[in-house]
């Protein structure tokens, strides 16, 4: 587990693991919840945190169990990073806390989709070898709603049953994909999009010197996401569908043209281009139908997108037609992507079908 070649389900690429953060950021009521928990003596032993992705459930949980295991007394979870528990914990070799997570197929070496069940079995030797050390010791599930159907059964039964002065951490995105009887015996701690000065202050400790106001409106308040795009340079890209844009329905097609080459680039270790182009186009559709809904327009994400969403969708009726063209571009996106059709091909196809749209 600590051998820094394999590969890290629960890591944004091109970003620092979670267990490395120095804070929590943007959180201050579930941590408030659970430091008031902790000193109050009514520490739950299942914790559920939720959340969007990239609003810092992982960091959340690396710090709790950093706070625990550390006997800290900080008000806002912050240890002392040079402490040996810590370094211990960063390296992945403290034997008080346990890690699930996708496990790497031996044969292929790659990911598995699920936390299988052996995983959640070795959790429960891990409670049971380590009870007669005694102390605190802390299990962080990431993520909770990866799990098989055999592997959740398993993790239930401890729930049911949990050992002393344990602590189960659950990282969920989708927590509705959990058993409900795993929800029931968990507190949960519910984490929001961060706003954009809190991804300043993230984004600043990572060393991102993007925009981080473009990257809060464009990203949803998720610092995962605002790392992918500021890894693939996805707010210049956004910058150029809001120029095609500019003059719609007239729409120069050389640009579509050249849009639609730059989604058929080789996917490497920083994303794929066709689900940047995908993913940033269905961005521009919603942000399209809000701005109608809302009659107002929405924090910019690039120079101008203000103007252009404001006139593309000035009012309800209008914002109903870029909803429904959301929907049907990311059908013909899976679809396209099932018969593995070209890319370059399938994104111009999609922006002559999104020209072609009634005018409002």
């Amino acid at each position: 587990m600590s051998d820094e070649t394999l590969p890290e389900p629960d890591r944004v690429p091109g970003a620092p693991h979670p267990r490395e953060a120095l804070r929590v950021v943007g959180q201050d009521t579930a941590v408030a919840d659970f430091v008031s928990a902790a000193r109050a003596h009514r520490l739950h032993h299942g914790w559920l945190i939720s959340g969007p992705r990239g609003t810092g459930k992982a960091t959340l949980a690396w710090s709790i169990a950093k706070w625990l295991l550390s006997d800290g007394t900080s008000d806002d979870l912050r240890t002392d990073p040079d402490a040996p528990v810590i370094r211990r914990i960063r390296a992945l070799s403290e034997p008080r806390l346990h890690l699930v997570r996708r496990p790497v197929d031996e044969k292929t070496q790659r990911l598995r989709a699920e936390i299988t069940v052996d995983e959640i079995r070795r959790l429960q030797s891990f409670f049971h070898l380590s009870a007669a050390e005694g102390g605190r010791r802390v299990a962080i599930i990431d993520a909770a709603d990866e799990m098989n159907q055999a592997s959740a059964n398993a993790l239930l039964k401890l729930l049911e049953e949990p050992p002393h002065d344990a602590t189960i951490l659950l990282v969920a995105h989708q927590p509705a994909r959990l058993l409900p009887t795993i929800r029931s015996r968990c507190r949960e701690l519910r984490l929001h999009p961060l706003t954009p000065l809190d991804m300043g202050h993230v984004l600043a400790d990572l060393g991102v010197d993007h925009d981080a106001a473009q990257l809060a409106a464009l990203s949803g308040g998720s610092v995962g996401e605002a790392l992918r795009l500021a890894g693939q340079d996805g707010l210049a890209l956004y910058a150029r569908i809001i120029q095609l844009f500019a003059e719609y329905p007239r729409m120069d097609r050389r640009t579509a043209a050249t849009l639609a080459e730059m989604a058929a680039g080789r996917a490497g270790a920083d994303g794929d281009p066709f689900d940047l182009m995908i993913t940033l186009l269905d961005r521009f559709l919603t942000r399209a139908a809000r701005t109608g809904l809302m009659g107002a327009p929405l924090p910019e994400a690039a120079e101008g997108e203000a103007g252009v969403l404001t006139r593309l969708s000035p009012d309800p009726s209008a914002a109903r037609i870029w909803a429904n063209a959301q929907a049907e571009l990311s059908a013909r996106a899976r679809s396209g992507r099932a018969v593995n059709l070209d890319a370059s091909a399938l994104v111009l196809d999609m922006l002559i079908g999104l020209a072609n749209q009634p005018a409002t």
